[in-house]
């Protein structure tokens, strides 16, 4: 009778511990349920009117997760403006044209101003351009105008080595330049064509985007870098100031309501800008998913290398890395 009733109080003990556990996953799994629901429905405020900002920072590439970004805030009726804040060196000149055109059909749509931060120079200059009003702090550094193209030399290297790289091809100018050789002059003058046609049409939308003749353009366009207060100065920038100062010229000079809350926009379903309350649910949500076994949770952003392969629009600074080889760049 003993025995018997000790295997009658552990099978109730197991039951009652198997209906906990099968709560708790039931309450787990709803709490995930609201929490991803809490968090990818209007938990950023886009739902609602407001004035996006977008942050376009780092190195600028042909980036497609930008570009349908721009578009998504082309489309949502809530955006009633835009604040475009800038602070890049610049990047790939196809990546500068690519969000440049992307962001000049979002103006047709919605106002844009563009605000630069810390820097906003070469490509990063170039989509400041997109807007319709370019805000910079007094000592922002922007400008830059201009393209290049870098190539590595290794041949003398080689030499010391002992070691010989040779080719068949099927022209003179094929493969160059090549970091093995000594590039041709011809190498080097087809080089410098393709610089000079980017840089031209460069040279051409700050002309037609600031209101400047040709003349004034290409005397700005050496390369240099200018305060927010030289940009002014030199009519690359319009005002100089903040955020504070784009919402202002989107209240008196397009008509949208400055009380509107600014809420960021990022590629990448970044939640860096929810709410507290948001991020909490979505990590909530994301560690139950993952503890179940339904993948990877709720990713959040991906990264990876940069890579900067044509043209380049893109500022170094005063300490830049060391190359090896040689490099043109615009006069």
């Amino acid at each position: 009778m003993s025995l018997d009733a000790d295997v009658l109080v552990d099978r109730r003990r197991l039951r009652r511990s198997v209906t906990i556990w099968r709560a708790l996953a039931v309450i787990a799994i709803v709490a995930a349920i609201i929490g991803a629901i809490f968090v990818y429905t209007d938990a950023s405020g886009r739902n609602a009117p407001h004035i996006a900002r977008l942050p376009i920072e780092g190195v600028i590439t042909d980036d497609r997760d930008t570009v349908e970004l721009i578009d998504e805030l082309a489309l949502n009726d809530n955006v009633k403006g835009v604040i475009l804040y800038i602070n890049s060196p610049g990047g790939s000149t196809t990546g500068g044209e690519v969000t440049y055109n992307a962001l000049r059909e979002l103006a047709e749509k919605k106002p844009v101003v563009a605000q630069i931060g810390t820097l906003g120079a070469s490509a990063g200059y170039l989509i400041a351009l997109a807007g319709d009003h370019i805000v910079a702090h007094y000592t922002s550094l922007t400008g830059s105008i201009g393209v290049l193209m870098q190539y590595g030399q290794v041949h003398d290297l080689l030499d010391k080595l002992g070691i010989q790289m040779d080719m068949v091809k099927s022209g003179p100018l094929k493969a160059e330049p090549s970091p093995f050789d000594a590039p041709p002059e011809a190498a080097v003058d087809m080089l410098q064509g393709l610089v000079m046609d980017s840089y031209d049409w460069f040279v051409g939308l700050v002309a037609e985007r600031r209101n400047l003749d040709d003349a004034t353009a290409r005397s700005l366009a050496d390369g240099r870098v200018f305060t927010g207060h030289q940009a002014l100065q030199a009519k690359l920038v319009d005002t100089i100031g903040g955020e504070a100062a784009a919402v202002d010229w989107l209240g008196s000079e397009r008509g949208v309501d400055v009380e509107l809350p600014v809420r960021t926009w990022k590629t990448g379903d970044d939640l860096d800008d929810l709410p507290f309350a948001s991020r909490i649910a979505h990590g909530f949500a994301t560690g139950v998913l993952d503890t179940l076994g339904f993948g990877d949770g709720l990713p959040l952003s991906l990264g990876g290398p940069v890579q900067l392969d044509g043209l380049v629009s893109l500022w170094h600074g005063p300490n830049p890395p060391e190359d090896v080889g040689r490099q043109r760049r615009v006069p």
